[in-house]
Parts: structure tokens; C-alpha cells; sequence
């Protein structure tokens, strides 16, 4: 991004259970700026009722590798746990901060820690429960995976949790409307 470019990038990542999707979903109704969601490509299948160009773009794995050596993402990575790709293509931003927008991107940490490199001015908020035994608590609650599953994904989080302090801010969600005001809150700081 330069001088030029009106928009800001928003870069939001944290552990499975943290909420990012429920938070997410309320800053969409009540930003306090011109926010736009980036929908990231993927080259796993589409899951009932998932829709492409809405909830991922569904790429093959030939269009994704081809796609990767142009130089079209700005950030990628194979998740090993399904061999999948997932990837933010620059015509979901680029174009969007060009016209003044702040494109939001929900992203891992590596894939925050890649956009960074990239852009550095991006406003980065790394959302997080008030500690791994609450965030074990909520993916128990869920009840969706094996104990396996839930371990793998606990041992994310921890990785994920020690670098939280890379994010320019920290949001704690316990509370979901003090989470909701707090990421406007950020918002508003951040386009003054």
C-alpha cells in the first residue's frame, strides 16, 4: 500500500474458539468505516451450502499453483491437516483499497505474520479468549471434534498464543459486545 492507495488493510487472526466469526460478524453490521470482507481461495472442496466467490473461491489445485506462480496472492499456505491450499488473492484488495474501502482479512497467524512483510502499515488485531483453559472450555462446548482433533487444535493456539504479541493490538473476547466495541474502537483510532 502507498500514499495513494485511500483504504486500509485489516488483518485479524486468533485460535479456533476465539470467536472470530461471531466478532466478525457484528463489526460487519456496526463498522464504524467503509469495511469490506476479503474472501480467500481455497483448493479444498466446497462444504454443503458453501457458495464460490462467497464463502472461499473454490480453485483446483492446478488454478491455485498457477495462480501462486503469477504472483497473484499475496499471502498463501498448504494446510497439512487436509493438504489443502488457502490464499488471499490481490484482486480481492488491491482494488478495494484503491477505491478507499478498509478490505478486512481473516488470516492464520503465518499468513498475518506474510501480509505484514508485505504491508507493514496493514492494522493488525489479534482475537483471543482470556486464556487456553476458557478456549479449551468453548471447543469442548462445541462438541464437533474427536479428543485428537481437539488436542492438534489446542496445540495450535498455544503456537498461535505466543506470538499474539506480533499483532499491533489484542482484543480478549469474553465479553462479545466489549470485543465488538473494542475492534471498532481500533478502527475509529486508526482512521484518524
Amino acid at each position: 500500500m502507498s500514499a495513494d492507495v485511500p483504504g486500509k488493510l485489516v488483518v485479524v487472526s486468533g485460535p479456533s474458539g476465539a470467536g472470530k466469526t461471531t466478532v466478525l460478524k457484528r463489526v460487519f453490521e456496526t463498522a464504524p468505516v467503509p469495511l469490506k470482507a476479503s474472501v480467500s481461495a481455497t483448493t479444498r472442496p466446497p462444504r454443503p451450502g458453501e457458495v464460490d466467490g462467497v464463502d472461499y473461491h473454490f480453485l483446483t489445485p492446478e488454478e491455485f499453483d498457477a495462480r501462486r506462480a503469477r504472483g497473484e496472492f499475496i499471502e498463501c499456505f498448504q494446510v497439512f491437516s487436509g493438504n489443502h491450499w488457502y490464499g488471499t488473492l490481490e484482486s480481492e484488495v488491491i482494488p478495494s483499497l484503491r477505491d478507499g474501502k478498509w478490505v478486512l482479512l481473516e488470516v492464520d497467524v503465518q499468513g498475518a505474520l506474510a501480509v505484514v512483510r508485505r504491508f507493514p502499515q496493514a492494522i493488525t488485531i489479534f482475537l483471543r479468549p482470556s486464556s487456553l483453559k476458557e478456549l479449551e472450555r468453548r471447543l469442548r462446548t462445541r462438541g464437533t471434534e474427536t479428543e485428537e482433533a481437539l488436542q492438534r487444535r489446542l496445540r495450535q493456539a498455544r503456537s498461535e498464543l505466543e506470538r499474539a504479541d506480533r499483532y499491533r493490538y489484542q482484543v480478549i473476547n469474553d465479553d462479545l459486545d466489549q470485543a465488538v466495541r473494542a475492534v471498532c474502537d481500533i478502527l475509529i483510532q486508526c482512521g484518524e
